[in-house]
């Protein structure tokens, strides 16, 4: 039977290294590759992977991703101390989940998602 396992998008960034600094120091991921002519690298934290690309066209639009999380006050709480662009503090949204959503420098928008324990 075939079993998805993980995703790994990738987001659109104007500055790499910028993007890099921020998603290290600021949402406590870590650069797991870089490519090197300085335009794709990968940052990891646990099992989730995010793939950053410089895109240096004026037409890309920033993209949204959902991150699963468990322990979402704390986490909140974590990038809040780090200085994350906190775009939306945790609301339960009308389905069950809470989420809490960020904004890199880019603005790409990362929603850290708990679920609604009696949905999974």
């Amino acid at each position: 039977m075939v079993k998805l396992s993980r995703i790994a998008p990738e987001l659109p960034v104007a500055n790499l290294q910028e993007a890099l600094v921020y998603y290290e120091r600021k949402l406590g991921f870590r650069a797991a590759m870089e490519m090197p002519d300085g335009k794709y690298a990968i940052v990891e934290r646990d099992d989730i992977a995010i793939h950053l690309f410089q895109e240096d066209s004026p037409k890309s639009s920033p993209v949204a991703i959902h991150v699963f999380t468990e322990g979402l006050e704390e986490l909140h709480s974590e990038l809040q101390e780090r200085g994350a662009r906190v775009s939306q503090g945790i609301l339960r949204k009308p389905w069950g989940n809470r989420d809490f959503r960020v904004n890199d420098n880019s603005g790409n928008e990362i929603k850290f998602t708990e679920p609604n324990s009696e949905m999974r």
